[in-house]
This record gives structure tokens, C-alpha cells and sequence, in this order.
């Protein structure tokens, strides 16, 4: 065989094997992906430091999740901070803790405009992530907040509250929740009653995304048929993977997509791990027993309970249970994703309210292993900056669509201030 055969059958047989086995694409770079994208973490529970303990965005966060220093470490690049009035504690006057707590986001921004930035619209979010600077946005967690008046409602979003989330864990007077709907104790509404109805129509009407994690399920389809704009899960995950009745079932995950919304993953331990959630319940009973006794021993001390000791002491007791590894986050996100589609998916945290997260998580600086762990399973960049932000980004624009369009219709100030009287328990 002369030498320009062997040449050419070395060369067939060389094509042959790289068709039988291809070389290896290389990943793609995590960082690159990780760094160019805008990220949107739906709710932190970060106000309540700044009140309870004069905390400062600009100094170490010690034991809590979010400083500033871990969120250009994590290149996070806008924060819906929680306005949450405590039910129990400001019963009687949540509009005043309202208050307080929007004007503590507001007194950070002030305190660092060099890396903070009030945000009220996806334009604001875009334009602050320029200029490098943490896109600052709010969400009420908790309908009772308004106290029953659409007044109370348009002033919070003048204030620059962009979601509310229709209910917390306990049942109001016009939604119901899903931390009491097996209560027989409690009067349910059958989702929602006409006020409630009018709440969402008039969130609609405003701009304000509405909310549905905490809230019933019976509450969640009715709020689908009400809106005309997306709605947000701000920090649910997925009930088919962990048994609580906060997360999402598969079929609202669905329906959640055909309206056009975002449901936003919680890291909390006992929502992403059925193991820890299942360990928590087990000794949730000693725990509220040890509640109560640091409770009744304060009163005995002539001081009140405060928040703080109530988060200090949740925290020991998570201790005792073994933290749930990083890939129960990433199910979560990985299984929401494939039920709901890419386009329905984002980031959730609950940093700051949450006793535990899974173990890799410790604060806002690790959330380049989330990038990490979905290039590792596959995601392409576009995908994972879609469930970094770019899907709270469309369904954002999407509700201001909404509200000109409405607007248009009915000019603001054609709604009366409040709902119907009624006697509400204190």
C-alpha cells in the first residue's frame, strides 16, 4: 500500500472515532455567566435588623445573611426587602410598623448612595445595576398591613412597595391563609371575599405585583382568575419535593405559568429538605414550650418578649438538627423548573427570616454556587440568567403594562378609601 493510502486510511478511520465519540464541549464559565447576569433575590427579611437592632448595611452582618460587602461578593443586584408587621406583636397598629419599616430602607439608601439605590420600576433595577449600585425595592409580607383600606394600599405604593403578599400565616379579614386553613377555629373565606377580590383588582390597577406565597391554595387559584396581571410566589418552593404546605404543588406551579408569573425558591431548610422539614416538626412542640418560658420569664422581669430573642432562640433549636446539603436547593430549583418551564422560575431567599438554610448557604456572598450547580446540570447561560432575574425583570414590566392599560380605564383616585366595616377580633 504506498504511503498516500495509509494517509488517507488513518485519516478515515481518525474521522470515524470523532463521530463515534465526539470531544467534550468545556463547560461554560460559571463566573462569566454568573457576573454578567442581574440578580434578583424576591425577599429578605433584612428591616427587621434595622429596627430590632440598629443594623447597618454597611458594616459585617455577624450572624445574619446581608451586608453589603457579601452582596457585591455575590453580585447580587436588586433586593425586594420584607415590610413585615409582626401579627402577633403590632396587632392593633400595623400600619405604624409599616411605617417604620419602609422608612428603615429608605434611612440605608440614605445612609449608602454610593451602593444603594431606591428602585421602584425594572427600568429602575436595569439602571442601578449600571451604575453598580444594589437596586433597593419592597414588599409588604402580609395583607393585614392595609387594615382594610385601599387608601392605606395606594399610599404604600407611593411609598414605592412594588408586591404585596396577600396574606402571612394567619387568615385576615378578606383572604385566607395556609398556616391556619385546617383550623376549624378560624372563619375562612373560601379564598377570598369581595374586598379581597377589590385588593387584587386595585394592586392590578397601581402596578403592585401580587404576592401569593403563605397564602391557601383555595386562595392562590382565585387570585389566577382575578388578575390581570402575573402574579409572584416572592419565596415558595416545591411541596412535591418537601411536604410544606407554604411551598407550591406541581399543579400550581403550572397554572402559575400559564398566567404568566415567576415562583421564586425559598432556601429555608425545612422547605427544600423533607428530612430537616420532618426533624423540625418532631421537635417543634419542645420548642414552643421553650418559647413560652422565655416568654413568661420576661414577663416576670416586667420586659417584653422581643423578636430578637424569639429569632435567637429558633436558631439554637435548628441547630440541633443536621443542615440539609446544597443540592436540596438546587432540586428544588431544578424540579420547579422542568414543571413550570425556565421562564417561570427565580430566587427567593428569605435571608434574614430563616432559622437554617442548606449547608454551602450561608449568606447572599454564596450565591455563585447556585450558578455553578445549574451549569453543572446543564443550564445555559440564558436559562440560568432567567432564574438568576431576567424572569422577575419580564413579569415586573409586565405588571406596569398592566396598570397603564388599567389606568387608562379607571384614572387613579376613582376607588373608595376603604372596604366594608367590620369587627375585627384584637
Amino acid at each position: 500500500m504506498c504511503l498516500r493510502n495509509v494517509v488517507f486510511c488513518t485519516l478515515v478511520l481518525c474521522l470515524a472515532a470523532c463521530a463515534q465519540h465526539p470531544p467534550k464541549k468545556p463547560a461554560p464559565d460559571w463566573r462569566a455567566i454568573h457576573q454578567s447576569a442581574i440578580i434578583i433575590d424576591g425577599h429578605a427579611d433584612t428591616p427587621q435588623r434595622f429596627v430590632g437592632e440598629g443594623f447597618d448595611m454597611g458594616s459585617d452582618a455577624g450572624e445574619g445573611h446581608m451586608d453589603l460587602a457579601k452582596v457585591r461578593a455575590g453580585n447580587l443586584g436588586a433586593q425586594f426587602f420584607s415590610i413585615w408587621p409582626d401579627l402577633e406583636r403590632y396587632r392593633g397598629h400595623y400600619p405604624r410598623r409599616t411605617l417604620e419599616l419602609i422608612d428603615s430602607v429608605y434611612q440605608q439608601v440614605a445612609r449608602h448612595p454610593d451602593r444603594m439605590m431606591m428602585a421602584f420600576t425594572a427600568d429602575d433595577i436595569v439602571r442601578a445595576h449600571a451604575q453598580h449600585k444594589l437596586a433597593t425595592l419592597m414588599g409588604i409580607e402580609g395583607g393585614h398591613a392595609i387594615d382594610d383600606s385601599l387608601g392605606l394600599l395606594r399610599d404604600y405604593y407611593r411609598l414605592g412597595v412594588r408586591y404585596m403578599t396577600l396574606t402571612h400565616y394567619e387568615t385576615i379579614d378578606w383572604a385566607d391563609s395556609s398556616g391556619d386553613i385546617d383550623d376549624p377555629n378560624v372563619k375562612h373565606h373560601n379564598g377570598l371575599t369581595d374586598f379581597g377580590v377589590e385588593v387584587v383588582r386595585e394592586m392590578n390597577r397601581l402596578g403592585m405585583l401580587v404576592d401569593i406565597s403563605h397564602v391557601s391554595d383555595r386562595t392562590f387559584y382565585r387570585t389566577l382568575v382575578i388578575s390581570r396581571a402575573p402574579v409572584i410566589a416572592s419565596h415558595s418552593s416545591s411541596r412535591a419535593l418537601t411536604a410544606a404546605p407554604r411551598n407550591m404543588t406541581d399543579d400550581m406551579l403550572r397554572a402559575l405559568a400559564r398566567n404568566g408569573g415567576v415562583a421564586m425558591v425559598n432556601f429555608n431548610a425545612a422547605f427544600v429538605d423533607e428530612n430537616y422539614r420532618r426533624a423540625w416538626e418532631a421537635q417543634k412542640p419542645e420548642f414552643d414550650k421553650a418559647i413560652e418560658a422565655a416568654r413568661e420569664n420576661d414577663k416576670a422581669a416586667g420586659k417584653p418578649f422581643t423578636f430578637e430573642e424569639e429569632v435567637k432562640l429558633e436558631k439554637e433549636w435548628a441547630g440541633k438538627i443536621p443542615r440539609p446539603p446544597f443540592r436540596s436547593l438546587i432540586d428544588h430549583i431544578d424540579h420547579m423548573a422542568k414543571v413550570a418551564g425556565v421562564d417561570h422560575v427565580g430566587l427567593g431567599s428569605d435571608f434574614d427570616g430563616v432559622a437554617a438554610l442548606p449547608e454551602g448557604m450561608d449568606s447572599v456572598a454564596d450565591l455563585p454556587k447556585i450558578t455553578q450547580a445549574l451549569v453543572e446540570r446543564g443550564y445555559t447561560a440564558e436559562e440560568i440568567h432567567k432564574i438568576l432575574g431576567g424572569n422577575l425583570l419580564r413579569v415586573l414590566r409586565w405588571c406596569e403594562q398592566v396598570a397603564r392599560e388599567l389606568q387608562r380605564e379607571k384614572p387613579l383616585g376613582a376607588q373608595p378609601l376603604s372596604g366594608p366595616e367590620v369587627v375585627r377580633p384584637r
